[in-house]
């Protein structure tokens, strides 16, 4: 089975925490790179300052909410340039704003998911990452050729 690779691209370091441990629930043979924002992420798959680019991941994590770059900045960018338009991209966010919502899903993306970070709330569930994680990215991953 071959190995996946997943870019993260959040600035928030207790969910990239969240995010390596439901991925190791999954048990997928993979690579997380991480970035901290969207200019990060971009320089990374383009090989930026002077560095090779990264190998394209398999599927791009995307939080909304980040500085310099945020995510719908990042995704329009992403969309634009050629050798990066087909990436698959999962946008994960605390937002559940319809706007933000529609406007990522025309650019395309293949899941959004409202991301469970305040575990008092009684309306987001303590696992629903997880439960993403094992049905939906895995599905996903294992589709990719």
């Amino acid at each position: 089975m071959k190995k996946n690779t997943i870019l993260l691209v959040e600035d928030d370091e207790l969910d990239v925490i969240s995010v390596r441990r439901a991925l190791k629930k999954i048990e997928l043979d993979h690579e997380l790179i991480t970035a901290y924002n969207g200019i990060e992420a971009l320089d990374k798959l383009r090989g930026n300052k002077g560095r090779p680019p990264i190998t394209l991941p398999d599927v791009v994590l995307l939080d909304m909410n980040m500085p310099k770059m945020n995510g719908l900045e990042f995704l329009s960018a992403l969309r634009a340039d050629t050798s990066l338009k087909n990436l698959k991209v999962i946008v994960m966010t605390t937002s559940s704003e319809r706007h933000e919502r529609t406007a990522t899903e025309k650019l395309g993306v293949s899941a959004y998911l409202i991301k469970p970070l305040n575990f008092t709330n009684n309306d987001k569930r303590r696992d629903s990452m997880d439960s993403f994680f094992q049905f939906q990215l895995r599905t996903i991953l294992l589709s990719t050729p």
